[in-house]
């Protein structure tokens, strides 16, 4: 009769099961705070670039950053108030104070454009994706280490 081997991977596989879910845990864990520390990084640098446009300052204290898992401001652009989803946060301008930061954006037939949302965006862009990856990186390899 043949015999059927069947390997046995014993603790070798639960170690390496161990280091994904430690690595895991950690990238999930450091994702949110790197999200919010890029956030803000990129904010101040609109609300640098909409001090051009100050009129009564409404713009500028309208720039927030919204977590994962909470509501952006009502009236805000782009999108109004809506669920931000999980590991992601949203920079909008604009709440019920201040309703006009598409127009001072994009301009109107009698004020001339005055951009700082979607510049300091693509500025600050490459920068944030950056700091999140690293935070991503050392999470991973500090749930990895904690996982052996």
């Amino acid at each position: 009769m043949a015999r059927i081997r069947t390997r046995r991977y014993g603790s070798s596989a639960k170690r390496v099961d161990a280091m994904i879910d430690g690595a895991t845990k950690e990238a999930i864990a450091a994702t949110q705070p790197a999200l919010m520390r890029a956030g803000k990084i990129v904010a101040a640098d609109m609300k640098r670039l909409a001090e051009t446009s100050r009129d009564t300052g409404n713009l500028i204290e309208s720039i927030t950053v919204t977590p994962g898992g909470k509501s952006t401001p009502p009236y805000s652009q782009p999108g109004g108030e809506e669920e931000v989803p999980d590991n992601m946060v949203m920079i909008t301008a604009g709440d019920s104070d201040a309703r006009y930061p598409h127009l001072v954006e994009y301009g109107t037939a009698k004020a001339k454009a005055q951009p700082f949302f979607w510049p300091a965006f693509r500025l600050g862009r490459k920068k944030a994706a950056q700091s999140i990856q690293r935070a991503i990186s050392k999470a991973v390899r500090k749930g990895a280490n904690s996982g052996v």
